[in-house]
């Protein structure tokens, strides 16, 4: 499966929004605009300037597309289902995206970043509904229990990752026990209750995409 391989804090630096794709180090002071660093490039201010309707529609739909860690071709075909689901399509795209395994897996605490949920999944160490499942892009549906397989629940980086919870909760979507390592997609989540995407502009991707 084709993925992005260069510097993540790049696409941060292009969007000029924390995407949260390195974990704990965009929290930390290393994070790069934290340190007011501008956009990447050889001439970052020439390419401040006003942008047309078109510029801001495609910036909002690569900020979507790069805090969830697809490539342009898997978002398409994401977007193209939630239009043919019924109701709003804009919110439809965050339900999908919000139900994604990868993406449940990052919310339930069991790792830090959804590139680091991909290779948990990718790797087998995640179980849905007892059966171990490898597809990042598995859409977990309403009761689904998700969990860390037995032989995985001594790793690091999951031990590590569930140290969050006590810092910041978690989502009100999902019911977690910390000490089973073991959590369930409660229902889908409103538009309204994903809260680290308040300032996503989703009726743009809407709009670049009906063009």
């Amino acid at each position: 499966m084709a993925k992005y391989t260069g510097p993540v804090c790049r696409l941060c630096r292009t969007e000029q929004k924390k995407l949260f794709l390195k974990g704990d180090r965009c929290k930390s002071e290393k994070c790069p605009l934290n340190r007011k660093r501008g956009a990447p490039g050889k001439d970052p201010k020439g390419r401040t300037g006003k942008r047309s309707e078109y510029g801001i529609q495609l910036r909002e739909k690569q900020k979507l597309k790069r805090m969830y860690c697809m490539l342009e071709k898997q978002f398409q075909l994401t977007f193209d289902k939630a239009q043919r689901m019924p109701g709003i399509t804009g919110d439809n795209l965050v339900q999908l995206l919000e139900s994604r395994l990868d993406n449940v897996v990052f919310r339930m605490h069991f790792a830090t970043s959804r590139a680091q949920a991909r290779q948990l999944v990718s790797h087998g160490h995640i179980l849905v509904n007892g059966k171990s499942v490898n597809i990042s892009s598995y859409i977990v549906r309403p009761a689904d229990v998700i969990e860390v397989k037995e032989s995985s629940k001594k790793f690091v980086v999951i031990l590590d990752a569930l140290k969050e919870v006590s810092k910041s909760g978690t989502a009100s979507w999902i019911d977690l026990d910390i000490d089973a390592q073991k959590g369930t997609y409660v229902s889908h989540p409103r538009r309204a209750d994903v809260t680290d995407l308040a300032d996503i502009k989703e009726q743009l991707v809407v709009e670049l995409y009906s063009k």
